[in-house]
């Protein structure tokens, strides 16, 4: 698998799965490296980063998001680093991929395909002006919601199906399940609708396209470390 798209000397991007704190705020901290040795199709030598001369002594067993800049394409994947080591005055991390392969727009989140029900309602006007204003607001409790069923999600959005139709632009208010640490945890965002179209063949049925709006730092990186370990338990069951 990797030896098809990538080769030695391809740019990486090293982002952890989970945020740092500096200053007294999460920052999310990413690393240039490069390809070194593709060993296997799920093992490749990456150079270790630097910064500012430093070098970053990423951890054994760390985890950790890769973006790998290819000749002609765009491919992320999640890694756990196997080893490290000095070889000819090189500092090399082994890593091993903990899920497939995948080919990202630029900018783009990973999308992860599920069924996961949400239930969801347009923001009402004053909702919506304290959003844009950035004032500190309280969602309104005890308004109607519609129920939907969310067939994938990323750090940056969801896609939606339902039997009902929400206008393009309009700012909802979503409200779902995801498991953290082992529990059920409620995740409630807000989200600008992109896109929505009919399904062919389900007349009435609608599919929708949503971008986060004012989603915080913590909650994204919550909902990115959910793909990965949806991700990884997924590879798992393939490897037996």
């Amino acid at each position: 698998m990797l030896s098809k798209f990538i080769k030695e000397g391809d740019r990486i991007e090293i982002t952890p799965m989970e945020a740092a704190e500096s200053n007294g705020e999460l920052r999310i901290r990413k690393y240039i490296s490069r390809v070194e040795t593709i060993v296997n199709e799920d093992t490749m030598e990456i150079a270790m980063p630097m910064e500012q001369s430093k070098l970053i002594l990423l951890p054994v067993d760390g985890e950790f998001n890769l973006t790998i800049y290819a000749e002609k394409n765009l491919f992320q994947c999640f890694v756990r680093i196997t080893d490290r080591y000095k070889s000819n005055n090189l500092y090399m991390l082994v890593v091993e991929l903990t899920s497939n392969l995948r080919k990202v727009q630029r900018r783009e989140f990973y999308r992860y395909s599920c069924a996961l029900e949400m239930a969801s309602r347009t923001l009402e006007e004053e909702e919506i002006r304290a959003i844009e204003s950035k004032i500190p607001y309280t969602l309104q409790p005890g308004l109607p919601l519609k129920r939907s069923v969310i067939v994938d999600i990323s750090g940056g959005g969801l896609r939606f199906i339902s039997n009902h139709q929400y206008e393009i632009g309009s700012l909802l208010y979503c409200s779902y399940y995801l498991l953290k640490d082992g529990e059920k945890k409620l995740y409630e965002v807000t989200g600008r609708v992109l896109a929505v179209k009919e399904l062919e063949n389900r007349p009435g049925t609608f599919e929708h396209r949503v971008e986060y709006y004012n989603i915080n730092s913590d909650t994204r990186e919550e909902i990115i470390r959910f793909i990965f370990e949806e991700e990884r338990k997924e590879r798992r069951k393939q490897n037996g």
